[in-house]
């Protein structure tokens, strides 16, 4: 394995020229040598297990589960595991497997739809920029939790604001945040978390210096890490008083079987289903595509996907041992000290906390492996970029691909800064209610009508090609999923959230009417790349509509395993020859660019 010391970053730096040709991200020992694969099959399980088991996983399964009947919630969520999580993250991983391609490239199987690959990228990117700063929000509270008494543990003053049982309210806002009246008050730089999040971009900017060769020795740690605090935590959280109140509210003997018959908790279980694995972001399928062509992707698939329910139902004791044993300190229900998202993890959690003895120990815990579990997820996200633009201009990136990954990381510092402005928790609230949200499920839907109902069954067969050929009952469960039971939870979804949706506010706080227009701003931006790259690739094919409709439709000549050795007869180069022949197929005079994406 090439070492890869101070000298040969500075001099990549200053474009050594001795180093300009020289692919840092590939060992000999790849079978991909051109492009580069896992050092081993753990790191690749870890990679994915840490992409998907994110901040949502903590912070928002154990309050729905709360909210929908306690332990009868986990019927739904399993059953809407099986029928859509594992189908849909199966199908993306084989998908970048496959063909060894990021998220745009991988369109080449229906050129028409390819805008969703840079839809997807650009959803990708804009969440980067504000997961960044929540990972900034973990790095700020992981220092202040060395402070003896904890700072949110105590009020600003006797003039601070209560709440009606009389508890005084802790000091997220106030201290961390510093937080303005509402998006109109953007106010000054926080500078502490300014930095906060310099350091964040540098951590991540350094993971990923030699792409998944570097990121994948430090996911051995921190995509490990977590459990060992959830661990520790449970531990501790089961031996305090109040802490099986909890535990019930939670799972237990509070279960309202009564639920299963509301349909929002179906929503709330496909909705949560469907993001804990993130799919749709594009993630998926540039971690698989750096396996082995041969390497068993559905046994990899059934892991990470168990894996990922698994922690979000064991973090959730964790969560609500402590929760428990906080209402049990302040006389109060427990459902009324628990919280959601950013509240859960960063104001009701740290103050439950803080009652405990040696408090600063358990929130430097808590508050490292939040930080883990964003980085995790954040290394993806920057992956996700830097892959799309190496398969894409691989002449001009493959051997800056360092310079490059520190370029991305500066630019989302540079872009993450209105987030961590005095109004910077309202931004990450608007970006994270736009972005994050329905609009995934068109991406995810135009995916599974592009590879499931046009490339069709012959995705099949280039499976097979990896996996070996499987019975016809094994395929029949696949098929069922893929082509009826996922698109039609999915649309159905898709339809209840634009007819229940309501302007995002954060708390009491509503935004205003310009910033709202913005957050359409931003998924129109997302969501025109689709019709745009369709109208550009029409407009450049040759002959009428319809026959350019057609070839659109069809799998161009560069969809195909990456390296010859894989391709066998169905994408021999004699039959790639030959359809592309312009005697034999007049339509392939059409311009396929292999280095810009339209």
């Amino acid at each position: 394995m090439r070492k890869y010391g101070w000298n040969n970053f500075k001099d990549l730096i200053f474009r050594n020229p001795a180093l300009v040709n020289q692919d840092l991200d590939v060992d000999d020992q790849d079978e991909n040598t051109g492009r580069g694969n896992w050092a081993s099959k753990s790191e690749y399980i870890l990679s994915t297990i840490g992409y998907a088991v994110g901040l949502g996983n903590i912070w928002r399964f154990p309050y729905l589960a709360y909210k929908n009947g306690g332990g009868a919630f986990l019927i739904p969520y399993f059953v809407m595991l099986v029928v859509t999580g594992i189908p849909l993250f199966f199908l993306e991983s084989a998908i970048g497997q496959f063909c060894s391609q990021g998220p745009i490239n991988i369109w080449r199987a229906v050129p028409l739809l390819q805008g969703v690959g840079v839809a997807m990228v650009m959803v990708t990117l804009i969440v980067s920029i504000y997961y960044n700063v929540i990972i900034s929000y973990s790095l700020y509270y992981m220092f202040a939790s060395f402070q003896v008494p904890l700072p949110w543990s105590k009020c600003l003053s006797s003039n601070c604001n209560k709440t009606p049982t009389g508890r005084c309210l802790p000091l997220h806002s106030h201290v961390a945040l510093q937080r303005s009246s509402g998006l109109d008050e953007t106010g000054p730089v926080v500078w502490h978390l300014a930095l906060c999040l310099l350091l964040s971009s540098t951590l991540v900017a350094a993971a990923l210096i030699r792409g998944i060769k570097s990121s994948g020795k430090v996911v051995y740690f921190t995509a490990t890490f977590p459990y060992v605090v959830i661990v520790i935590l449970l531990i501790k959280g089961v031996t305090l008083e109040g802490a099986r109140d909890g535990i019930e509210f939670y799972i237990g003997s509070q279960s309202n079987l009564t639920k299963l018959t509301e349909a929002q908790v179906w929503k709330d279980a496909a909705t949560q289903t469907f993001y804990s694995l993130s799919i749709g972001w594009g993630g998926v399928m540039t971690l698989s595509s750096y396996n082995t062509f041969h390497n068993n992707v559905f046994k990899d698939s059934i892991i990470v996907t168990l894996t990922n329910a698994g922690t979000s139902v064991f973090a959730g004791f964790a969560i609500f041992s402590i929760l428990g044993h906080m209402a049990h300190i302040y006389q109060m229900p427990v459902g009324q000290v628990v919280k959601e998202g950013f509240g859960l993890a960063f104001i009701a959690y740290p103050d439950a906390l803080s009652k405990l003895p040696i408090s600063p120990l358990w929130a430097f815990l808590f508050f490292f492996m939040l930080l883990t579990v964003g980085l995790d997820s954040q290394f993806a996200g920057i992956e996700v970029i830097t892959t799309c633009l190496v398969d894409a201009f691989p002449n001009i990136f493959q051997s800056k691909r360092a310079l490059l990954s520190i370029i991305i990381c500066a630019i989302l510092y540079l872009l993450g800064l209105p987030c961590v402005t005095q109004a910077g928790i309202y931004w990450v609230t608007l970006i994270d209610q736009f972005v994050a949200s329905w609009v995934l499920l068109v991406l995810v839907l135009l995916e599974i009508i592009g590879f499931c109902y046009i490339y069709g069954n012959r995705f099949i067969k280039d499976i097979e090609m990896m996996l070996g050929n499987k019975r016809f009952i094994f395929w029949l469960w696949w098929r069922i999923c893929w082509f009826f039971i996922s698109p039609c939870i999915i649309v159905v979804i898709l339809i209840w959230s634009l007819m229940t949706f309501e302007p995002p506010s954060y708390g009491s706080v509503q935004f205003p009417l310009w910033g709202l227009v913005l957050g359409w701003c931003m998924v129109a931006f997302i969501l025109l790349w689709i019709p745009v790259v369709a109208v550009c690739k029409v407009m450049r094919a040759k002959g009428n509509l319809l026959k350019r409709l057609k070839l659109l439709c069809s799998a161009s000549e560069e969809w195909h395993p990456y390296l010859d050795v894989h391709r066998g007869e169905r994408y021999s180069e004699e039959r790639c020859c030959h359809m592309t022949n312009p005697m034999s197929r007049p339509e392939a005079n059409v311009n396929v660019i292999t280095s810009s994406w339209l």
